[in-house]
């Protein structure tokens, strides 16, 4: 089996989320290669939106931003921002959104805006941007980020982007499309439960179950399936390594 980092482990897990046909607003970073690589191996079809505006983008070299030009290669149209959140966004015409968040907790809220109290915070975050948006109008969200506590608190400090709030009740009552399908970390898949809580799915190669507790903030369940999750294939790490990202911009190029 050839080596392969935490990184691309999570890029390629989060290509596996997407089917063919799929919508998704595309983030940069690791969405940004999770999505390309999707639509490079089993998700030809992929319907590829950034925030920016540019529909059905098909880039011909990793973006370095959501404003880079060459997002608008090969893209099916070109529209103002609004457009992209009112008429696709907002109008529910996007199937998967990817997020991030420096607090992700137990019912997939993630925090953006403030570590603290908000009114006098220990650390002001750049806050939403997209992502309440996101979270609130696709019919499903992934969220990718690093595994640790701090991250994954019982309850985020401000409540930046819907999760399930407290439950998959409480996210019907306000409204709100979808909701969060998976969290992939640099240890575990996470899905939800009929509840809206967040348990395990999955551990990667050499991840124990003690390794996950120890780095979340609650006392995580494991599914009743619990798997292991599935490496990277050959043929991906080389399109990330020499095609997606030669340079090791998002993945450190700290591969073989």
């Amino acid at each position: 089996m050839r080596a392969y980092t935490d990184t691309e482990l999570m890029i390629s897990r989060a290509a596996q989320e997407l089917e063919n046909g799929d919508t998704t607003l595309v983030g940069v970073g690791v969405p940004n290669l999770a999505c390309n690589l999707a639509k490079r191996t089993h998700a030809p079809d992929l319907e590829m939106i950034y925030e920016s505006g540019t529909i059905g983008s098909d880039p011909s070299r990793l973006p370095l931003s959501i404003g880079d030009p060459v997002l608008a290669t090969n893209a099916r149209s070109v529209v103002p921002m609004t457009k992209g959140f009112g008429y696709y966004l907002q109008a529910g015409r996007i199937d998967v959104g990817f997020l991030g968040g420096a607090q992700i907790d137990r019912w997939g809220n993630i925090n953006s805006t403030v570590i603290g109290e908000y009114d006098d915070p220990a650390v002001r975050l750049p806050g939403s941007g997209g992502a309440c948006e996101i979270a609130s109008n696709t019919d499903r969200t992934i969220i990718i980020a690093p595994h640790s506590e701090r991250r994954f608190p019982a309850e985020v400090d401000f409540v930046t982007s819907p999760g399930y709030v407290g439950g998959r009740e409480n996210r019907e009552s306000l409204g709100l499309r979808g909701g969060p399908e998976a969290v992939i970390t640099d240890k575990a898949v996470m899905r939800f439960d009929d509840d809206g809580e967040m348990i395990v799915a999955s551990l990667h190669p050499n991840v124990s179950k003690t390794d996950v507790r120890n780095a979340t903030g609650w006392d995580v369940q494991f599914s009743a399936d619990l798997g292991e999750t599935r490496t990277p294939t050959d043929d991906e790490i080389d399109l990330i390594r020499n095609d997606l990202d030669p340079d090791g911009i998002y993945t450190g190029g700290d591969g073989d």
